[in-house]
């Protein structure tokens, strides 16, 4: 796409156009798709060399990328320490759940209330099927999976603007945008308006094509009828006996459904990093890294507040402080593998050339914030037969999410209540008190369901802006950035290398922690094996 006077649009009109249309969410999704999501790199798990006798690596962080990193670095033969400021392993790899407690920045403790076995991720929260570095170190850890429902036809979209504010079928709306769209292109062809693109044997079998994809009747028709019910769904479903007989639903006008917006969440599962098939980690996505964290124990030094890093020409040293023991330390190794979100790392001293200090500093963080709902029942199931999958909705809490396990379960249930990448949205968010959060979390959500207030039980949220190991959701890159610090961040800085989602075009996704730390390791074995020959 170019930004000049011709056809194309640009990027940034297109993102603008869906934005007013749809919605912050559906803006980033746009945003993440059209620049950001790629096939992960990863082919097979790295096969390094014997490490330099005695040679030793100090981790920052255990993360995603610094327990990927500690545990090939451990199997070469490095001595590895593992420096973390949470007093578990993962970093935003994170499930909360009953008994949990929390304190973001500035803010109360909240405790996780949830009835046991119920959870919620503040992070990460599902794996695509093409990422396959997390994939393959979940079947090495045991990490059981699960599939993971992205896409549910009978989950909702909804617009405060759009039909006086009342959700929508998923399901009717792609079948009404699909079947419309199939009869204004069957006019075109049978009106020969497409003569000049479409040869007259092709003719005939678009058109069956087109009457087949959408629905249309023998007319070429989107109109109430057994053809676009059986995509919408029925007024009245069809059953057995004297009242067997089906009633068809009416197709949304066309410019009605233009006008709603409601078109823009259509994609979401058809892009690359949300189509089926995805997984997630029986039990919550924080399985991955208590499995790493029982794997890794002995290098782990949790409580860990990095403090200062300093490297010379034999070697890196990190201070820190133990936050449970308030006390200050030093550990000591050949080199250095540095995971901490730039967020963070950019407010530690340390002596790194100028391009990679630059490029630190020319990161900044997404905000985000979720907000996980316990309900007495699964109200959602129970009665609006929604099984896993997301509700999209121009309201502030962004999304809501359905759990994709403990189908039919009796007893209360927990969902995602809010999901908010808009920047406003977010920091909006983020300045209330948790407890505010989670009430407007229900004041927006039951304008969806009205079951909300009187099924309501207790709630937990997390503002990313405000978690004290992250201060942000994810690096947030631009074109221009990239072009500029991209490649000194990246880059070998003495004894140092960083890691993490935000060295990768990856970005907010696990599987860039984990190929980033692949390549990070990979050039830093290299390195220490030829200073070693030098030796």
């Amino acid at each position: 796409m170019t930004g000049g006077s011709g056809t194309s649009l640009s990027r940034r009109r297109l993102l603008r156009m869906i934005g007013l249309s749809a919605g912050g969410t559906a803006m980033y999704q746009a945003m993440h798709s059209l620049g950001l999501a790629a096939e992960s790199s990863f082919s097979e798990p790295i096969r390094l060399s014997a490490a330099p006798k005695g040679a030793s690596v100090l981790v920052l962080g255990a993360g995603m990328a610094g327990l990927v990193a500690a545990y090939e670095l451990r199997n070469a033969g490095y001595q590895v320490q593992v420096l973390e400021y949470n007093a578990r392993a993962g970093g935003r790899n994170w499930s909360l759940r009953g008994g949990d407690r929390y304190t973001g920045l500035g803010e109360e403790t909240q405790e996780c209330r949830f009835d046991p076995g119920l959870y919620i991720n503040p992070g990460p929260w599902r794996l695509p099927y093409h990422h396959r570095g997390m994939l393959s170190y979940c079947k090495r850890l045991g990490v059981a999976l699960e599939p993971f429902v992205q896409i549910n036809y009978n989950a909702y979209v909804h617009s405060q603007k759009a039909f006086g504010g009342k959700p929508q079928r998923l399901r009717a709306i792609k079948a009404d945008y699909s079947g419309h769209i199939a009869e204004l292109l069957a006019k075109a062809t049978q009106s020969h308006a497409l003569d000049a693109e479409v040869t007259a044997d092709d003719q005939a079998t678009l058109l069956e094509s087109l009457r087949f994809c959408g629905a249309l009747d023998k007319n070429y028709r989107f109109i109430k009828g057994a053809q676009s019910s059986e995509r919408r769904g029925f007024e009245r479903d069809p059953g057995g006996g004297l009242n067997a007989r089906p009633a068809f639903s009416e197709p949304v006008a066309f410019s009605d459904l233009l006008k709603s917006g409601l078109w823009a969440a259509l994609p979401f599962g058809e892009m690359y990093d949300m189509q089926t098939t995805m997984f997630q980690p029986v039990g919550g996505m924080g399985q991955v890294g208590q499995a790493f964290g029982r794997e890794l124990s002995p290098l782990i030094r949790y409580n860990a507040k990095i403090v200062e890093i300093h490297q010379e020409e034999q070697g890196v040293s990190a201070s820190f402080e133990d936050t449970g023991a308030r006390s200050r330390h030093t550990v000591k190794a050949d080199w250095c593998i540095c995971t901490i979100p730039l967020s963070i790392l950019g407010q530690i001293p340390m002596n790194v050339g100028g391009p990679m200090a630059k490029a630190i500093a020319a990161v900044p963080y997404c905000t985000g914030l979720k907000v996980g709902l316990q309900f007495k029942r699964r109200f959602w199931e129970e009665d609006e037969q929604i099984y896993g999958g997301v509700t999209y909705t121009d309201l502030p809490i962004g999304q809501i999410s359905y759990p994709s396990s403990g189908f039919f379960a009796d007893g209360k249930g927990v969902l995602l209540g809010a999901y908010i990448w808009n920047m406003l949205n977010s920091m909006d968010f983020t300045s209330m008190t948790p407890a505010q959060r989670v009430s407007k979390a229900i004041e927006y959500g039951s304008q969806i369901h009205p079951q909300y207030r009187q099924e309501f039980d207790n709630g937990i949220a997390v503002a990313w802006h405000r978690v004290p190991s992250a201060m942000g959701c994810f690096g947030l890159w631009t074109d221009a950035t990239r072009a500029e610090h991209y490649d000194n961040l990246c880059a070998i800085d003495g004894r140092i290398v960083l890691a993490g989602e935000h060295a990768s075009y990856l970005p907010a996704w696990q599987e860039g922690a984990v190929t980033s730390a692949l390549d990070a390791i990979d050039r830093l074995h290299r390195r220490a094996l030829a200073a070693a020959a030098t030796v």
